[in-house]
C-alpha cells in the first residue's frame, strides 16, 4: 500500500490488498454506515464522541479513495445539521492525514 495526496484533504491509498473496514479498523477508526458508494468511519478524540476524525472511503478498483474532515462537535440546528468541521491541511487534521500516510506506507 502507499498513500498518495490527491486535492485538499482527499488521497488514495494505492493497491489495498484486503478490506478497507479491516484497513481503517487497524488504523483506529470504527465504521458506521455506507452512504451510496461510499464508507463512514469515525475516530473520536474524547469520550463524548466530539472532536473526531471522519472519513468517507469509496474503492476504486483496488485504490482506497479517502475523504477526511475533523468534526469538532455534533451538528445543531435539527434537520437542517449545521456542520462543525475542520477541512483544511493545518493543524490536528494535517497531522492525521500524515499518520494515516505513513501506516499506509
Amino acid at each position: 500500500m502507499q498513500a498518495e495526496l490527491l486535492q485538499g484533504m482527499k488521497f488514495e491509498i494505492k493497491s489495498i490488498k484486503e478490506n478497507p473496514v479491516n484497513i481503517l479498523r487497524r488504523m483506529g477508526y470504527v465504521y458506521q454506515r455506507n452512504e451510496g458508494n461510499e464508507m463512514s468511519f469515525v475516530r473520536a478524540l474524547a469520550r463524548q464522541g466530539y472532536p473526531r476524525f471522519h472519513i468517507y472511503a469509496s474503492l476504486n478498483g483496488y485504490d482506497l479513495t479517502i475523504s477526511i474532515h475533523l468534526d469538532q462537535k455534533k451538528e445543531t440546528y435539527g434537520n437542517a445539521g449545521r456542520h462543525h468541521g475542520e477541512y483544511e491541511d493545518d493543524g490536528a487534521l494535517g497531522v492525521e492525514v500524515e499518520r494515516i500516510r505513513k501506516i499506509a506506507g
